[in-house]
């Protein structure tokens, strides 16, 4: 695992100076990914307790950062550092397991890094050939296969729409079901096949698969379930003037943080736009293109 190309972290220097940071205050990061966030917190003295559920990103982190394990977390060298593998719907729990109750700044960069996409075997990419898998912690049992192959026409057409906003979800959904009665669907380019013959008047620059993948990606980590609780959770945890940060990269995310902020009595929003990434990250980074970035204070 090449550990500079793990993953590029996006709005880099905007994220750092939304949470304001504050020499030796706490800053939970609650999707390590790369490490990338959580480094320039540290650099700026900062202390990072960092959750993730992949464990590809947490022994990237043991290289990156030099991390020892012990009692169930991963400490760097000097204890400014603290990696817990854990969803961060659970981040009470991982507070509560590093032993601090309340932090100075929350990051969430919600969206999947780029070793996972790059990586065939992960099954996230519609470009690269692999088991249809799609879990981001691999403890999960029900993979992307388990999905396409067991739910009805009615039930994908709804996956598809709810979670994806696909709009051609039904003639999908009737070629899986029609499809799978010849073959078990097992591979990404197995479903990226299905979705294209039903899309060959397809226009434009977004492939018609990226948001069938996209859809079963979310269902697969019930990532939305783990968004609506987590946010309460992280707003309960943070100090007075704390700030809350929160790259989203669709329209389903970002609403239910938008929404999450502006109905709190809690936070002040600081964003009455989302902030995008400039021209200069969007020529070095493409796959910056949909993030927003919306950002609350404690009060």
């Amino acid at each position: 695992m090449n550990q500079n190309n793990y993953h590029k972290s996006v709005l880099f220097s905007e994220v750092l100076e939304a949470l304001n940071i504050i020499p030796d205050e706490v800053y939970l990061d609650c999707t390590l990914g790369g490490g990338g966030h959580t480094e320039g917190i540290l650099k700026f003295a900062g202390k990072v307790i960092a959750l993730d559920v992949d464990q590809d990103a947490i022994d990237n982190a043991k290289k990156k950062f030099g991390l020892a394990e012990a009692d169930g977390v991963w400490v760097a060298p000097g204890g400014r550092l603290t990696i817990i593998k854990e969803n961060f719907q659970n981040l009470d729990k991982a507070l509560s397991l590093a032993g601090v109750e309340k932090v100075g700044g929350v990051l969430f960069d919600l969206g999947v890094s780029s070793y996972m996409f790059d990586t065939p075997e992960r099954g996230f990419s519609f470009t690269k050939e692999g088991p249809l898998d799609m879990r981001m912690d691999q403890r999960l049992t029900v993979k992307a296969s388990d999905l396409i192959n067991a739910l009805n026409e009615g039930e994908l057409y709804e996956l598809f729409t709810r979670l994806g906003e696909v709009s051609n979800a039904r003639p999908i959904a009737r070629n899986i079901c029609r499809s799978r009665l010849e073959k078990k669907i097992e591979t990404t380019e197995d479903l990226a096949k299905i979705v294209k013959e039903v899309s060959k008047n397809w226009k434009g620059d977004i492939d018609p698969a990226t948001k069938v993948f996209m859809a079963l990606r979310i269902a697969v980590n019930d990532e939305l379930n783990a968004l609506k609780v987590a946010l309460p959770k992280a707003t309960a945890h943070m100090k007075l003037g704390a700030r809350l940060v929160a790259l989203s990269f669709h329209s389903l995310e970002d609403r239910i943080v938008k929404e999450f902020i502006r109905d709190s009595r809690e936070l002040k929003s600081l964003t009455e736009k989302p902030i995008v990434p400039s021209e200069a990250e969007l020529s070095e980074n493409r796959r910056s293109r949909s993030v927003k970035m919306r950002v609350a204070e404690k009060q």
